[in-house]
């Protein structure tokens, strides 16, 4: 384990996102543990909590009552010489199932992944842990007992546990995976303590190359509890130079033991139909997305880590490296005899001047300059096009000379395209992209919600049935904003720009040399 430095002064934050989590001066990725406990939102996550590189895995700590506006605590789970703490989540175990709590005292269990060191008694494998808090995640002891889960395999990690009510009773179930297998593994416990194995979901097409991070949940269609599908998230990785990190779901039934997929969608790998999943989100920097436990009105949320490990390693950003995205709300809904998970970002976000907007405008071939801006501030776009005669139409954003993040909409392929490839810095070989989506047009009509934040880019087209999360990292002075058309003319309905009031983290962690935990 590498022992606590000072942190350099890296001078300018130019890239700091202003309504998106970061930490202060260390390096973050995969979101772990979201739940919801008095009264706050929980946000735990993959962090060195010594710098900026991949490193020292421990679970860091932030908190919020509105998912918009956080602060920091302390590292809840360090790692240690024999020990790093991969990704997990955290239960309220409301009936103290554990034991760990007490008389009206219940108690959260963290369940996650212990890396294992070489020279460990464990020697060099991934099995799953817990550790448990009695005053409301602010402190943390580990289990004695660890680990609780051990298949004797460096592969076996990241499990999401969630309490389960059926004809059989109710229990606690996890989803882990064996990541170079592709497969997830399903077990169930009364206690957290004892696991005894479910099943094994493989998919189709093998997806993906690494599988990390599943989550599972019950989503009702169109708001109805009568009619429940089950959603299970894969993330994963693709081999070098395939795109690298991206989130996939599969729709289908949970019976309690085995998850059942529906046949729908398309291949994310071999484009073969009648395959079983969906992506979750088409941009190059959305990955271990999982949701919240124990959400108030049973709200589905989603926190995805912004980046890509591809380039993670290599963003231009200091002190700090990685971002979380916007929380997002999840819901499905039945759309022309299919299933979409629709995608909208939690409310929250405030207004912090004028709205700008435009009425009705024809868009003839070629870029066109609108009177309007949306600069380094954070800010929301609403723009609803009509495709009229062209062939092609869009917006660039972010725009300065040469330099400009396209937006495009091709009609004849009825696909939408975020292109990257002259927003800004180079930073990495890998990650110049253009990434395409299929949407369709309704009406004719094409919706975009764009959320511009420093350093990045959400777009939700069409109520949030695709979306999109990139970094960007454009020249301070790139502020333009412009509208597109090839083939013809096409029509912007209405745009409007709305400035966001910047949510700047609360900083209140400790200095590292203080962290501490500990046993039972």
């Amino acid at each position: 384990m590498t022992e606590p430095t000072s942190p350099p002064s890296f001078g300018e934050e130019a890239y700091r996102p202003q309504i998106h989590y970061t930490a202060a001066d260390t390096w973050i990725n995969d979101p772990n543990g979201l739940v919801h406990a008095g009264g706050l939102y929980h946000l735990f996550f993959q962090n060195n909590p010594y710098g900026r590189d991949h490193a020292n895995m421990s679970w860091g700590h932030a908190v919020s009552s509105d998912l918009i506006h956080w602060s920091d605590r302390p590292v809840a789970i360090p790692c240690d010489d024999q020990e790093q703490i991969f990704s997990g989540s955290v239960v309220v175990d409301e009936g103290n199932t554990s034991g760990f709590g007490g008389p009206g005292r219940p108690p959260l269990v963290a369940v996650y992944t212990s890396a294992y060191a070489e020279d460990s008694p464990h020697h060099g494998v991934q099995a799953q842990s817990l550790a448990y808090s009695l005053d409301g995640g602010d402190t943390w002891a580990k289990h004695d007992g660890n680990p609780v889960l051990d298949r004797n395999s460096r592969d076996f990690r990241d499990p999401k546990v969630f309490r389960y009510t059926g004809p059989a009773g109710s229990y606690w179930v996890m989803v882990a995976v064996e990541a170079v297998e592709r497969k997830a593994v399903f077990y169930r416990s009364d206690d957290l303590l004892t696991w005894s194995h479910l099943s094994d979901f493989e998919s189709k097409g093998k997806v993906g190359h690494i599988w990390e991070c599943p989550d599972m949940f019950p989503l009702p269609v169109n708001g109805d509890p009568a009619d429940v599908k089950w959603v299970l998230i894969i993330n994963f990785n693709r081999e070098e130079g395939q795109g690298g990190s991206a989130a996939v779901y599969f729709l289908g039934d949970f019976d309690g033991t085995t998850f059942s997929p529906a046949s729908h969608g398309e291949s994310a790998d071999d484009g073969a139909a009648d395959t079983e999943y969906e992506w979750l989100d088409f941009g190059r920097d959305y990955y271990a997305s999982v949701s919240y436990n124990n959400a108030p009105e049973d709200r589905r949320i989603l926190v995805g880590w912004m980046n890509n490990w591809d380039y993670a390693r290599s963003l231009p950003t200091s002190p700090w490296r990685g971002a979380m995205a916007l929380p997002r709300e999840a819901a499905l809904r039945a759309r022309g005899g299919r299933l979409v998970l629709e995608q909208r970002v939690v409310p929250g976000l405030e207004s912090s001047g004028p709205k700008q907007s435009l009425g009705l405008l024809d868009v003839p071939e070629g870029v066109r300059s609108l009177p309007l801006e949306c600069g380094t501030e954070p800010c929301l776009i609403e723009a609803t096009f009509d495709a009229g005669s062209a062939t092609e139409f869009g917006l660039v954003f972010r725009q300065g000379g040469e330099e400009g993040t396209r937006l495009v909409y091709d009609v004849e392929r009825g696909e939408l395209t975020l292109d990257r490839r002259a927003s800004g810095a180079d930073l990495h070989p890998l990650f110049p992209s253009a990434d395409r989506a299929p949407v369709g047009l309704v009406g004719d009509r094409l919706r975009l919600r764009i959320y511009l934040d420093a350093g990045s880019v959400e777009v939700f087209a069409q109520r949030g049935e695709v979306t999109f999360a990139e970094q960007i990292f454009p020249d301070p002075s790139s502020t333009g904003l412009s509208v597109y058309a090839a083939g013809g003319t096409a029509h912007l309905i209405g745009l409007t720009s709305t400035p966001l009031t910047p949510a700047p983290v609360v900083r209140e962690r400790r200095p590292t040399h203080a962290l501490g935990l500990s046993h039972r």
